[in-house]
């Protein structure tokens, strides 16, 4: 009886380690089922070519995840076949160490592992652990069964609540914010459906104009926080006709590729902002070939249009190494912005065709002063700048900013949600201090930022100027509870305001009236 016992225990043992080792290898299939879910929703890229299953059609599947297309394991077989490869296989004693030719008279040869100063490249390593990189993955489009529109048109947001949202973070630019909800808008309403009664909706892009620091950049910055739809922000500056060095025109269009994480459908539906537009103007008065100017323009004009464009993917530039994606750009807003410097003057030059004398007659400083001369801009004063009348064709909406005036710089300090005025306070709470702003402070802040004429961005360094002492000196005491900043301190003709907290002082009192009575 104990011998049969003994038996079952066994037995029952085996069967509990079978059951577990099932549910081990149950897992182990679900997982690989999930695995391989996510790779079929990616293309395989060809390893020699980069062409996508699109293009190149059939993969074939090597071992460590590596594809070839068809054309290109032809390609390879016949090169193969044009050598003779016998002794790099093991029928040499050179290729196959275990199994050593003894009819060769010549001691040691089995030893060998190859010829010497011959190494094979292993393409493992050249895949970086046997995978494609996910960011140069492209996703496969779905049938025009399988699609569905990625925005429904019944949450779309409408204008007046993109611009409230907006207003939190941006002080000012009432026009400009207005112009860029309604385009936002009806962006969202084009992407949402392809026809309205078999009548197509075009695209308005759009071209903002400002001063350095009115915020052009921090407005789409922050617009791309608020959207669902793939948003990218690139900059005019490193851009330069193709074959030259410098990232090709389509890398635009690979950045907004990779904001909808390799998704062509979402990238074709999305929004790019062009940063620093007028870097790109003609040059003038040059006898050199301009390939980061009026040739950069030109070939912009197709993708600001609507055409079908070859983008690399996860790179800035074409080479043989990086795999090829095909975006229809017909539905991507394009926002151009740029600070256009001397603008000014050539619109002046134009107020001031009129006679200097007369009843008609116009003073020639009349619009020295003038903060918000760019609301007179016209399409004839972009033209004279150096852009192009078909890329300024492109660009139908014209939307001058203004530049920021003293209360506005006071405004911009301490009422946005992320101001830097809050963003020293919490610093400092982290400290348990208390930060505090006196009002003609802050006017004094903004005096100093109106002379450096470089906008909102001057605010920051004139704070970080005279916050560096007090950052430091305050983790040394921890009495300290309150700092005031004033007027003085700003002109350099005082001092911060600094309090101690109430149980320092109350702490204080009585060591003193102890020291005071022992004395007695």
């Amino acid at each position: 009886m104990q011998d049969d016992n003994d038996f079952r225990e066994v037995v029952m043992g085996d069967n509990e380690k079978s059951d577990d080792t099932l549910e081990n290898k149950d897992s182990n299939n679900v997982n690989k089922d999930n695995d391989n879910n996510n790779d079929n929703e990616y293309e395989d890229v060809c390893f020699v070519c980069r062409r996508p299953e699109s293009k190149a059609g059939k993969m074939f599947h090597m071992p460590n995840n590596i594809c070839i297309c068809d054309d290109c394991m032809q390609k390879t077989m016949d090169a193969m076949s044009q050598f003779d490869y016998g002794n790099f296989t093991g029928n040499s004693p050179f290729g196959n160490p275990q199994t050593p030719d003894k009819s060769v008279n010549n001691p040691g040869f089995g030893n060998f592992k190859g010829f010497p100063n011959i190494s094979f490249v292993n393409l493992n390593d050249l895949m970086g652990d046997g995978t494609i990189p996910g960011r140069q993955r492209i996703k496969k489009k779905k049938t025009e069964g399988e699609s569905a529109p990625i925005i429904d048109l019944k949450n779309i947001p409408a204008p007046h609540k993109i611009k409230a949202s907006l207003d939190e973070y941006v002080v000012g630019q009432e026009y400009a914010k207005k112009v860029i909800s309604v385009a936002v808008y009806n962006h969202y309403k084009r992407v949402a459906t392809k026809t309205m009664d078999e009548i197509e909706i075009e695209k308005s892009n759009i071209l903002l104009l400002g001063p350095t620091g009115c915020g052009k950049t921090y407005l789409v910055k922050t617009l791309a926080k608020l959207l669902d739809v793939p948003l990218a922000i690139a900059d005019a500056t490193s851009l330069t006709e193709a074959g030259y060095i410098g990232d090709d025109i389509e890398s635009v269009i690979s950045k907004l590729l990779a904001a909808a994480d390799n998704d062509v459908e979402k990238a074709e539906q999305g929004i790019v902002f062009i940063d620093e537009i007028d870097k790109i103007a003609k040059k003038k008065n040059t006898n050199s070939r301009d390939v980061s100017g009026e040739s950069v323009q030109q070939g912009m004009l197709k993708l600001l249009e609507g055409t079908t464009v070859e983008v690399p993917v996860g790179a800035n530039s074409k080479n043989a190494m990086v795999p090829l994606a095909t975006v229809n750009t017909r539905n991507i807003l394009f926002i151009c912005g740029g600070a256009f410097p001397d603008l000014d003057e050539i619109i002046k030059e134009r107020l001031h065709k009129s006679s200097g004398m007369g009843f008609n007659s116009e003073l020639k400083d009349k619009y020295d002063k003038d903060a918000n001369i760019l609301e007179k801009v016209t399409t004839e004063d972009i033209r004279k700048f150096g852009m192009i009348p078909e890329f300024i064709g492109r660009l139908p909406i014209i939307c001058p900013m203004q530049g920021l005036t003293k209360e506005s710089m006071v405004r911009i300090l301490k009422e946005p949600k992320n101001a830097i005025l809050k963003q020293y306070q919490k610093l400092l709470e982290l400290d348990e201090v208390r930060l505090v702003f006196a009002d003609d402070a802050l006017e004094a802040i903004a005096e100093k930022a109106m002379k450096k004429d470089t906008g909102a961005r001057a605010l920051r360094s004139i704070i970080e100027e005279f916050m560096l002492d007090i950052m430091y000196e305050i983790p040394k005491d921890p009495s300290i509870g309150t700092v005031t900043l004033t007027k003085a301190y700003i002109e350099g003709t005082g001092g911060p305001i600094i309090d101690i907290r109430s149980d320092n002082i109350t702490g204080r009192l009585e060591d003193y009236k102890e020291a005071a009575g022992g004395a007695g």
